[in-house]
């Protein structure tokens, strides 16, 4: 409400760090920040967003920022009955910004039902920054990530590395700057992968040595271990992450991709679909993951319905698709995979485009698909 477009980045990872600190409750289930989003600016009917999204309660309020002054004000409604449960106006200096956030966090779980003894929790052992400007930095890098856009993931790491030249000792900021460079090596981004690799891996061993109680660690380095194909640190991290902050949808829909890589199809199915459950406005990742996961668990009609919400379909995912029709016995459907695979890359192979991004711990379910892309007409 300040007037002023840059604060927008300041104002949005405000609300983030709020839904993360309220989702590190294990008793509660609350909607990430990426459909939360979608109804900023927005005048909306409480009862149609609970509806919606299937919640109880809504939070909203609003931000008015002046130089070192900030007021922010806040009302938890419950959504059914259309009534105000609490209600309150913060006036303080922006250097209290992180006790803000714990006032606030501890008064709205303290009057939800069955949690009033939270009024008494403290706050996880995570060390903040005390450096506004970096703090800044990191959530204007945080939501450049997030749109996943080539041109933003190259400022968001300018703005985490800034965060860090600011504050060294800022765990969460080389985090996610380890997540920042893990998501321009996935998506090709990057010059150098291998030296990439090593950065994040850096990045990751200091994070941990500063603050081992920030679930955006365990979370990459959960999937660094993947791809090194170290289930055991895998599973170790993954699950640290979980139960810092079980309510992070990226975090739960990694455990269903995890479990899928591990051979348990059918509770690799219910933690990525809860993470859709949290997360109504998902990424389309989301469908493929559990494709996947329906595919290990031999349930290959449903995969094949899973992976239709995906619109534009890369090679390895009509490679999957071909999988899947050949398994539910769609001969016809999984040579037109083929076709339309071989068509976009000619000579296509299996050792050459579909292994390597393939992290079965399994022999027998790596077998499972190898034989399924032969059958259906792939090469080798």
């Amino acid at each position: 409400m300040s007037g002023v477009a840059e604060q927008e980045f300041f104002v949005d990872g405000l609300t983030e760090d709020i839904l993360t600190e309220l989702s590190r409750f294990h008793e509660l289930i609350v909607i990430s920040r990426n459909t939360s989003m979608k109804y900023k600016g927005q005048t909306v009917d409480v009862r149609k967003i609970a509806r919606d999204l299937k919640v109880n309660y809504v939070l909203e309020g609003s931000v008015r920022r002046a130089g070192n002054r900030i007021r922010i004000s806040a009302q938890l409604l419950d959504a059914e009955a259309d009534r105000h449960v609490w209600a309150e106006r913060y006036d303080r200096e922006l250097a209290d910004i992180f006790d803000l956030q714990d006032e606030m966090t501890r008064a709205i779980v303290a009057v939800l039902p069955g949690r009033v003894e939270a009024s008494t929790r403290e706050r996880a052992a995570r060390k903040a920054t005390e450096n506004m400007a970096a703090y800044e930095c990191v959530v204007t890098a945080k939501l450049l990530h997030h749109r996943s856009q080539r041109e933003d993931n190259a400022r968001a790491q300018e703005l985490i590395a800034r965060a860090i030249e600011l504050d060294p000792r800022y765990a969460h900021a080389h985090a996610w700057r380890a997540c920042i460079l893990g998501q321009a090596v996935s998506s090709k981004w990057s010059a150098d992968p291998k030296a990439t690799f090593t950065e994040i891996e850096s990045e990751l061993a200091l994070a941990l040595t500063l603050d081992d109680n920030e679930s955006d660690v365990h979370r990459v380095a959960a999937a660094l271990a993947m791809l090194r194909n170290d289930f055991d640190k895998m599973m170790y991290h993954q699950q640290r992450a979980l139960s810092l902050n079980p309510n992070d949808d990226l975090i739960v829909v990694q455990q269903g991709e995890l479990l899928t890589w591990l051979g348990q199809g059918e509770p690799a199915i219910e933690w990525i679909q809860k993470a859709m459950r949290l997360n109504p406005f998902h990424p389309e990742r989301f469908w493929a993951h559990l494709c996947r996961a329906y595919f290990v668990a031999r349930r290959y009609t449903e995969a094949i319905e899973a992976i239709q919400h995906i619109n534009a379909k890369n090679e390895q995912t009509l490679a999957l698709l071909a999988a899947c029709h050949l398994g539910a016995g769609n001969q016809s459907d999984a040579a037109a995979c083929v076709r339309e695979v071989l068509a976009r890359v000619p000579g296509f192979s299996i050792n050459a485009q579909v292994l390597p991004f393939l992290y079965y711990k399994n022999q027998s379910d790596l077998a499972h698909y190898r034989e399924a892309l032969i059958a259906a007409g792939f090469q080798e």
